[in-house]
């Protein structure tokens, strides 16, 4: 397996980028490579991701999660096989510090150039890039899932926060 790690600070507090993460149906509004993602269940998702003319279609198993300090995850069946983690950390500013580590598994052929030229990184940090954008553009989360997994076991979740709509004065 192949490491990778990449970070970004976004000028949001860590409960705001951390709740927006955890949306992950929203990752196509900000992400090139992600076409789709579907919420099977709490702990497993579907992703549907693309690049240039290759698609891939995958599960990926959330196997620990804690608010606003990181959500572990590893693929299922099919490819690429991959396993990561992001974590949230504040900054000196009020900001978010916000790392993603993966580790993949070269398929062969295309995929043994891809992580032998280094796109697989320059993919993740454009993309967090993206996602740093995105929150400070849009300042504020627009849903959250506040829930705790340990051991593939999901506990109590608080209320979702919710966007707020400015109101505009009336003349």
């Amino acid at each position: 397996m192949r490491a990778i790690e990449e970070m970004v600070e976004i000028a949001v507090p860590v409960h705001t980028a951390y709740n927006q993460w955890t949306q992950f149906k929203s990752f196509p509004r900000f992400m090139t490579t992600v076409k789709r993602v579907d919420q099977i269940r709490p702990t497993i998702t579907r992703w549907v991701i693309g690049f240039g003319p290759i698609r891939r279609e995958f599960e990926a198993e959330i196997v620990e999660q804690r608010p606003d300090s990181h959500v572990v995850w590893r693929s299922l069946e099919g490819r690429p096989r991959h396993r990561g983690e992001v974590t949230f950390r504040s900054t000196a500013s009020g900001g978010s510090s916000v790392t993603v580590r993966m580790q993949t598994e070269p398929l062969g052929g295309v995929h043994v150039l891809m992580s032998g030229t280094g796109i697989t990184r320059r993919v993740v940090r454009r993309e967090l890039r993206r996602f740093r954008e995105f929150m400070e553009r849009l300042g504020e989360e627009c849903g959250a899932w506040r829930g705790t997994i340990r051991d593939g076991r999901v506990q109590a979740e608080a209320d979702p926060p919710r966007c707020r709509v400015p109101t505009w004065p009336v003349g």
